[in-house]
């Protein structure tokens, strides 16, 4: 769809189906980062309808710390077997190169947008599974190990904390104009921000800064 139905979706929804359009975004997704709004794909769908599945953003999202999950779209028309979302795990596996924790972490998430009740969700993930980042994770049910999930958390709690502090100085620099700083807060955003020397320099999103994550994050690792 449009962009504008991703807006709305950013204002209104916990989760959304799809979402590739945001691929031509940044700042929606960034948005839809900060907020961790889910994204239920299906790039096998995709793939026969709209996009080339080495071009669906699906891995840049992952990457990114977006809240994402595997799904199915049609799989009567677009999948081959009797287990389509077992499909869409096989081939993001092969194409993408997702290691086993990789794979557990999107199926927690899965878990985490899904609709199911409380009670049902604490038998598959555990009964912490609200509390954030390594607290709320049962690696006996989720095969999650608690450093993926506390580099997930805090990686989102220094974005947000970069913003608020953003904010803070922005308004106090209408309320008081002669005591303003004379820049912002020097960028800690592993999105978007760098340093050179004492000087911040701010890149966009689409130039690729990305922290380096941990060794058993995306892309085969073991």
């Amino acid at each position: 769809g449009e962009l504008d139905h991703v807006v709305a979706s950013f204002l209104c929804a916990e989760s959304i189906n799809h979402g590739i359009t945001m691929r031509r975004s940044p700042s929606l997704q960034y948005l839809f980062y900060l907020e961790q709004i889910g994204l239920a794909m299906s790039p096998m769908s995709n793939n026969a309808l709209f996009l080339q599945y080495d071009r669906n953003p699906f891995y840049l999202y992952f990457k990114r710390g977006l809240n994402v999950s595997l799904s199915t779209d049609d799989p009567l028309q677009f999948h081959f077997t009797k287990e389509p979302l077992i499909e869409e795990y096989g081939m993001a596996k092969q194409v993408w190169k997702y290691s086993t924790v990789d794979l557990c972490e999107i199926a927690r998430n899965s878990v985490l947008q899904s609709g199911f009740e409380d009670c049902v969700k604490a038998h598959w993930i555990g009964p912490d599974f609200r509390l954030k980042g390594h607290l709320g994770n049962n690696i006996s049910r989720t095969n999650v190990p608690d450093i993926r999930l506390e580099f997930r958390h805090d990686t989102l709690t220094e974005e947000r904390a970069f913003i608020a502090r953003s904010a803070s100085i922005h308004y106090a620099g209408i309320l008081h104009p002669m005591k303003s700083p004379s820049h912002g807060p020097q960028p800690s955003s592993h999105w978007v921000g760098a340093k050179v020397g004492a000087a911040p320099i701010v890149q966009p999103l689409h130039t690729g800064y990305f922290p380096k994550p941990p060794s058993d994050l995306a892309g085969g690792s073991k």
